[in-house]
Protein backbone atom coordinates (compact mmCIF):
# COMPACT_ATOMS: atom_id res chain seq x y z
CA UNK A 1 0.00 0.00 0.00
CA UNK A 2 1.08 3.01 -1.18
CA UNK A 3 0.67 6.62 -0.04
CA UNK A 4 1.41 9.62 -2.91
CA UNK A 5 0.97 12.64 -1.25
CA UNK A 6 -0.26 15.80 -3.82
CA UNK A 7 1.61 18.83 -3.71
CA UNK A 8 -1.11 20.38 -5.26
CA UNK A 9 -2.18 20.89 -1.83
CA UNK A 10 0.90 21.97 -0.74
CA UNK A 11 2.02 25.88 0.63
CA UNK A 12 3.43 26.42 -3.02
CA UNK A 13 6.31 28.92 -1.47
CA UNK A 14 8.07 26.45 0.69
CA UNK A 15 7.63 23.68 -1.35
CA UNK A 16 10.79 21.79 -0.23
CA UNK A 17 9.95 22.01 3.26
CA UNK A 18 6.57 21.12 1.97
CA UNK A 19 8.32 17.85 1.12
CA UNK A 20 10.59 17.28 3.46
CA UNK A 21 7.03 16.79 5.82
CA UNK A 22 5.83 13.54 3.97
CA UNK A 23 9.14 11.55 3.49
CA UNK A 24 7.89 8.92 5.52
CA UNK A 25 5.36 8.57 1.93
CA UNK A 26 6.28 6.33 -0.82
CA UNK A 27 5.84 9.26 -3.93
CA UNK A 28 5.49 12.67 -4.45
CA UNK A 29 2.14 13.21 -6.52
CA UNK A 30 2.99 16.07 -9.27
CA UNK A 31 -0.24 17.64 -10.65
CA UNK A 32 1.22 18.81 -14.21
CA UNK A 33 -1.98 21.19 -15.25
CA UNK A 34 -1.78 22.87 -19.06
CA UNK A 35 -5.07 25.32 -18.74
CA UNK A 36 -5.87 23.04 -22.25
CA UNK A 37 -6.84 19.44 -21.47
CA UNK A 38 -8.25 20.82 -18.04
CA UNK A 39 -9.34 24.34 -17.16
CA UNK A 40 -6.25 24.78 -14.57
CA UNK A 41 -2.73 25.55 -14.85
CA UNK A 42 -0.45 24.70 -11.96
CA UNK A 43 3.60 23.62 -13.02
CA UNK A 44 6.04 22.67 -15.19
CA UNK A 45 8.99 21.46 -16.11
CA UNK A 46 11.60 24.01 -14.36
CA UNK A 47 9.44 22.80 -11.15
CA UNK A 48 9.59 19.70 -11.64
CA UNK A 49 13.42 19.96 -12.26
CA UNK A 50 13.77 22.20 -8.88
CA UNK A 51 11.85 19.21 -7.07
CA UNK A 52 13.74 16.23 -7.95
CA UNK A 53 16.90 17.43 -6.74
CA UNK A 54 15.56 17.97 -3.01
CA UNK A 55 12.54 15.84 -2.93
CA UNK A 56 12.93 12.98 -0.27
CA UNK A 57 10.62 10.76 -2.13
CA UNK A 58 10.50 10.01 -5.72
CA UNK A 59 8.12 12.46 -8.15
CA UNK A 60 5.19 10.33 -9.31
CA UNK A 61 3.94 13.01 -12.02
CA UNK A 62 0.21 12.97 -13.51
CA UNK A 63 0.19 14.93 -16.63
CA UNK A 64 -3.44 16.39 -17.23
CA UNK A 65 -1.83 18.06 -20.49
CA UNK A 66 -2.70 18.31 -24.11
CA UNK A 67 -0.08 16.17 -25.97
CA UNK A 68 1.45 13.77 -23.88
CA UNK A 69 3.43 11.97 -26.84
CA UNK A 70 5.23 14.97 -27.34
CA UNK A 71 6.12 16.15 -23.56
CA UNK A 72 5.23 13.39 -21.50
CA UNK A 73 9.14 11.82 -22.20
CA UNK A 74 10.38 15.42 -21.40
CA UNK A 75 8.97 14.78 -17.20
CA UNK A 76 11.34 11.62 -17.63
CA UNK A 77 14.46 13.71 -18.50
CA UNK A 78 13.68 16.24 -15.57
CA UNK A 79 13.52 13.64 -13.11
CA UNK A 80 10.45 12.23 -12.69
CA UNK A 81 10.42 8.43 -11.77
CA UNK A 82 6.45 7.92 -12.49
CA UNK A 83 4.91 9.37 -15.81
CA UNK A 84 1.22 9.38 -16.15
CA UNK A 85 -0.60 10.69 -19.15
CA UNK A 86 -4.17 10.60 -19.90
CA UNK A 87 -5.36 8.04 -22.58
CA UNK A 88 -7.67 10.82 -23.94
CA UNK A 89 -5.04 13.15 -24.87
CA UNK A 90 -2.51 10.39 -26.17
CA UNK A 91 -1.96 10.07 -29.25
CA UNK A 92 -0.37 6.43 -29.69
CA UNK A 93 -0.05 5.19 -25.85
CA UNK A 94 1.25 1.88 -26.69
CA UNK A 95 4.25 4.29 -28.03
CA UNK A 96 4.43 6.75 -25.52
CA UNK A 97 4.38 3.75 -22.52
CA UNK A 98 7.33 2.17 -24.58
CA UNK A 99 9.24 5.58 -24.63
CA UNK A 100 8.61 6.15 -21.08
CA UNK A 101 9.62 2.64 -19.99
CA UNK A 102 12.97 3.43 -22.11
CA UNK A 103 13.75 6.18 -20.22
CA UNK A 104 13.79 4.29 -16.85
CA UNK A 105 10.58 5.73 -15.34
CA UNK A 106 7.35 3.85 -14.71
CA UNK A 107 4.66 4.93 -17.41
CA UNK A 108 0.90 5.10 -16.38
CA UNK A 109 -1.95 5.40 -17.81
CA UNK A 110 -4.85 7.55 -16.33
CA UNK A 111 -8.61 7.72 -17.20
CA UNK A 112 -10.99 10.39 -16.24
CA UNK A 113 -14.19 9.21 -14.39
CA UNK A 114 -16.53 9.48 -18.11
CA UNK A 115 -13.71 7.28 -19.45
CA UNK A 116 -14.34 3.63 -19.92
CA UNK A 117 -11.48 0.83 -18.88
CA UNK A 118 -12.09 -1.58 -21.42
CA UNK A 119 -11.68 -0.34 -24.39
CA UNK A 120 -7.34 0.13 -22.82
CA UNK A 121 -7.45 -3.02 -21.18
CA UNK A 122 -4.94 -4.53 -24.17
CA UNK A 123 -2.62 -1.57 -23.09
CA UNK A 124 -1.62 -3.18 -20.15
CA UNK A 125 1.72 -4.87 -21.12
CA UNK A 126 2.76 -2.07 -21.86
CA UNK A 127 2.17 -0.17 -18.50
CA UNK A 128 3.22 -0.09 -14.82
CA UNK A 129 -0.01 1.55 -13.19
CA UNK A 130 -3.41 2.51 -14.53
CA UNK A 131 -4.84 5.67 -12.36
CA UNK A 132 -8.69 5.87 -12.02
CA UNK A 133 -9.58 9.75 -11.22
CA UNK A 134 -12.17 9.45 -8.29
CA UNK A 135 -13.21 13.69 -9.48
CA UNK A 136 -12.83 15.47 -12.85
CA UNK A 137 -9.13 16.13 -13.20
CA UNK A 138 -8.31 19.96 -12.73
CA UNK A 139 -9.18 20.93 -9.27
CA UNK A 140 -7.79 19.66 -5.68
CA UNK A 141 -10.25 19.05 -2.99
CA UNK A 142 -13.20 17.88 -4.69
CA UNK A 143 -15.47 15.08 -3.42
CA UNK A 144 -14.75 12.05 -3.84
CA UNK A 145 -16.75 9.96 -6.34
CA UNK A 146 -17.85 6.91 -5.35
CA UNK A 147 -18.75 5.48 -8.42
CA UNK A 148 -15.79 5.18 -9.70
CA UNK A 149 -15.12 1.55 -7.71
CA UNK A 150 -16.64 -0.71 -10.22
CA UNK A 151 -13.56 0.50 -12.50
CA UNK A 152 -10.68 0.12 -9.83
CA UNK A 153 -12.40 -3.38 -9.31
CA UNK A 154 -12.40 -3.76 -13.18
CA UNK A 155 -8.52 -2.54 -13.52
CA UNK A 156 -7.20 -5.00 -10.55
CA UNK A 157 -9.21 -8.06 -12.21
CA UNK A 158 -8.00 -7.26 -15.37
CA UNK A 159 -4.22 -6.94 -13.97
CA UNK A 160 -5.13 -10.08 -12.24
CA UNK A 161 -5.53 -11.71 -14.89
CA UNK A 162 -3.03 -10.24 -16.92
CA UNK A 163 -0.24 -11.82 -14.07
CA UNK A 164 1.28 -8.43 -15.02
CA UNK A 165 3.14 -6.54 -11.81
CA UNK A 166 0.73 -3.09 -12.33
CA UNK A 167 -0.15 -1.03 -9.73
CA UNK A 168 -3.75 0.12 -9.68
CA UNK A 169 -3.80 4.18 -8.35
CA UNK A 170 -6.88 6.47 -7.20
CA UNK A 171 -6.67 10.08 -7.02
CA UNK A 172 -9.33 12.59 -5.98
CA UNK A 173 -11.04 12.77 -2.78
CA UNK A 174 -9.06 10.03 -1.04
CA UNK A 175 -8.92 10.50 2.87
CA UNK A 176 -9.79 8.63 6.07
CA UNK A 177 -13.29 8.52 5.08
CA UNK A 178 -12.67 7.22 1.73
CA UNK A 179 -9.33 5.06 1.18
CA UNK A 180 -10.81 1.91 2.94
CA UNK A 181 -13.60 1.73 0.06
CA UNK A 182 -10.73 2.14 -2.44
CA UNK A 183 -8.41 -0.56 -1.22
CA UNK A 184 -11.41 -3.08 -0.99
CA UNK A 185 -11.98 -2.24 -4.96
CA UNK A 186 -8.12 -3.36 -5.77
CA UNK A 187 -6.44 0.13 -5.38
CA UNK A 188 -2.86 -0.12 -4.00
CA UNK A 189 -1.85 3.48 -4.67
CA UNK A 190 -3.70 5.97 -2.98
CA UNK A 191 -2.96 9.85 -4.02
CA UNK A 192 -4.13 12.36 -1.28
CA UNK A 193 -3.87 16.01 -1.18
CA UNK A 194 -5.81 17.75 1.42
CA UNK A 195 -6.05 15.11 3.70
CA UNK A 196 -2.44 15.12 4.02
CA UNK A 197 -1.39 18.85 3.82
CA UNK A 198 -4.18 20.13 5.60
CA UNK A 199 -3.60 17.79 8.29
CA UNK A 200 -1.87 19.10 11.99
CA UNK A 201 0.74 16.23 10.90
CA UNK A 202 1.31 15.31 7.60
CA UNK A 203 3.92 12.75 8.43
CA UNK A 204 0.72 10.78 10.66
CA UNK A 205 -1.79 11.47 8.39
CA UNK A 206 0.48 8.95 5.87
CA UNK A 207 0.64 6.54 8.21
CA UNK A 208 -2.79 6.98 9.22
CA UNK A 209 -3.47 6.38 5.60
CA UNK A 210 -1.26 3.66 4.70
CA UNK A 211 -2.57 1.60 8.00
CA UNK A 212 -6.32 2.05 7.02
CA UNK A 213 -5.27 0.87 3.42
CA UNK A 214 -3.73 -2.22 4.39
CA UNK A 215 -6.08 -3.24 6.79
CA UNK A 216 -8.76 -3.25 3.84
CA UNK A 217 -6.47 -4.28 1.11
CA UNK A 218 -8.23 -6.74 -1.07
CA UNK A 219 -5.08 -8.41 -2.53
CA UNK A 220 -1.90 -9.33 -1.10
Amino acid sequence: MQISPSILACDFANLESELKTVANADWAHVDVMDAHFVPNLTLGLPIVEALARVSPIPLDCHLMIDDPDRWAPMYAEAGASSVTFHIEAAHDPASLARNLRALGVRAGMALKPGTAFAPYADLLPELDMVLVMTVEPGFGGQSFMADQMPKVREVRQAVARFGGEVWVQVDGGVSAATIEACAEAGADVFVAGSAVFGAESAAAAVDQLRGLAARHSSHG
